[in-house]
């Protein structure tokens, strides 16, 4: 059974910082590209960021220069340091685990989310 756990979440200040992290059970963790995804309120889900299996790393835009996102394979960890926090951020933060099978095939996984506050 494939399990993707999130912690880290919480209610932080403008300008503050928060750790996220993702515990993998169930998967061949190495292999697999994770990504931290985020929806706000009334919004889409969107990509946060992706680490490959080798440790290349994309960002959207808006998290560049303030999120960092780092694996541990031997932990079969995720993390997303998040700094320089905006009330913008305000979103419930998904874990990702997503293996490309080829042929148009692939495993894709979710964790429940952690939702992250960012206010005053």
């Amino acid at each position: 059974q494939v399990q993707l756990v999130e912690s880290g979440g919480g209610l932080v200040q403008p300008g503050g910082s928060l750790r996220l992290s993702c515990a993998a059970s169930g998967i061949i963790f190495r292999l697999y590209v994770m990504g931290w995804y985020r929806r706000a309120p009334g919004k889409e889900r969107e990509l946060v960021a992706l680490i490959t299996s080798g440790g290349s790393t994309d960002y959207a835009d808006s998290m560049k220069g303030r999120f960092t996102i780092s694996r541990d394979n031997a932990k079969n960890g995720v993390y997303l340091q998040m700094n320089s926090l905006k009330p913008e951020d305000t979103a419930v933060y998904y874990c990702n685990a997503r293996l490309e099978l080829g042929a148009g095939s692939y495993r894709n996984y979710w964790g429940q989310g952690t939702q992250v506050t960012v206010s005053s």
